[in-house]
C-alpha cells in the first residue's frame, strides 16, 4: 500500500486514514470504542445473529439482551436449529439504529463465543425478567455470546440534514 493510500487495519480488514481512490475519506463515518459500542449494545431489544448452517451463512433476527457480566444472550424459539448451529461455535451478532430521514445511525458487530444456556435457574431467571424470543411460541431456547471482538461505527449526519436528525436520539449525537 503506498502511502498516500493509508494503512491497512488488519483486525477491520479495511483501509484507514489517506485517501481511498483518489476520493478523501468520509469525515461523517467514525469508528466507535469498545465502551461506546458495549454501551450501544444496550439500547435496542433486536439484533442478528450471524451463524453457520449446512456450511452456509445464515442470519436470523432476534431478542437478545446485556447480561450482568457482558454475555449477550439470545432468546430463541425452542426447537429450531439455531441453538444446535450456534452452541459451542464463533458466532457473529450485529445491532443497529438508523435515522432515514437524518442518514444517520450506528452500527455494532460483536464476534465471540456462542453456548447454550443450560442452567436452570439462569434461564427461569431470563425468563421471568422477560427476554422472550421474538416469536415467543415455543419457547424460549437462550444462548450466550461471549464477546471477544466488539467494533462499531456511527454516521453522522451531513451538515444539510442536521436539523432533520432528532437530537434526542443517542446514534444521531
Amino acid at each position: 500500500m503506498s502511502p498516500s493510500s493509508g494503512t491497512m487495519d488488519p483486525v477491520r480488514g479495511r483501509v484507514g486514514g489517506g485517501t481511498i481512490g483518489g476520493m478523501d475519506r468520509d469525515d461523517r463515518v467514525e469508528d466507535l470504542s469498545e465502551a461506546e459500542c458495549l454501551r450501544l449494545l444496550g439500547t435496542v431489544p433486536l439484533g442478528r445473529v450471524v451463524y453457520t448452517e449446512h456450511a452456509l451463512p445464515a442470519v436470523l433476527p432476534v431478542a437478545f439482551r446485556v447480561a450482568a457480566d457482558g454475555r449477550l444472550v439470545l432468546a430463541l424459539r425452542t426447537g429450531t436449529r439455531v441453538a444446535r448451529a450456534l452452541d459451542g461455535t464463533v458466532a457473529a451478532f450485529q445491532v443497529d439504529d438508523f435515522d432515514r430521514a437524518g442518514r444517520c445511525g450506528w452500527s455494532v458487530l460483536v464476534h465471540g463465543r456462542a453456548e447454550v444456556v443450560r442452567d436452570a435457574g439462569e434461564r427461569a431467571a431470563l425468563h421471568s425478567g422477560g427476554l422472550l424470543p421474538w416469536i415467543p411460541e415455543p419457547g424460549p431456547e437462550y444462548v450466550a455470546i461471549s464477546p471477544e471482538l466488539v467494533s462499531g461505527r456511527r454516521v453522522r449526519p451531513d451538515a444539510a440534514d442536521q436539523d432533520t436528525c432528532p437530537a434526542p436520539r443517542p446514534h444521531c449525537a
